[in-house]
């Protein structure tokens, strides 16, 4: 098994993820994957600052107001928040992390995967979940391909180099 599949499988095999970043909009990308997650057993957790509801859940203004706290996180906000979310990951002893990305920059910060880094958290700098689950739909599986045949599936260097730095620092 590749070091990458490997850190994938670990964020997978979490049941507590917060899912940073959901929407009062329903239709968004990040509210799509907390509505997928959870249907499909995950006890996942919303965390926006500006709701306290999400998708007929309670939603949290931060991590830290999350009641037993969390075993991964995936960040699905804009780029320049992704820090402040690693920052309270690194704070809470959080050590997964996912920054979402399918086209374009997505949630992947370069200052928070150095921090993540630093702090010896496993960090997937890209990509999606959806991609990677068992039973992933047609347009992931396709995403997943076309990202991975062009090489765009993992910002910072890959997947691999930077799951064996955090690795090191743990």
């Amino acid at each position: 098994m590749s070091e990458y599949q490997e850190t994938i499988d670990d964020f997978l095999n979490q049941k507590r993820i917060a899912v940073a970043g959901v929407s009062r909009q329903p239709k968004e990308t990040a509210n799509f994957i907390y509505r997928t997650l959870r249907d499909i057993g995950y006890e996942v957790l919303a965390v926006n600052p500006n709701a306290s509801e999400v998708e007929g859940d309670p939603c949290y203004p931060n991590l830290a107001s999350i009641p037993g706290g969390v075993d991964a996180v995936l960040v699905v906000t804009h780029p320049e928040k992704t820090l402040d979310v690693v920052r309270e990951c690194a704070e809470l002893g959080v050590r997964r992390v996912w920054m979402h990305r399918s086209f374009g920059q997505g949630s992947v910060a370069d200052e928070a995967v150095t921090l993540c880094r630093k702090e010896g958290i496993r960090v997937i700098p890209g990509g999606c979940p959806m991609m990677f689950r068992e039973g992933a739909d047609f347009g992931h599986k396709c995403m997943r391909f076309v990202l991975q045949l062009t090489g765009g599936l993992f910002q910072n260097g890959g997947l691999v180099e930077v799951d064996r730095a955090s690795r090191e620092h743990a």
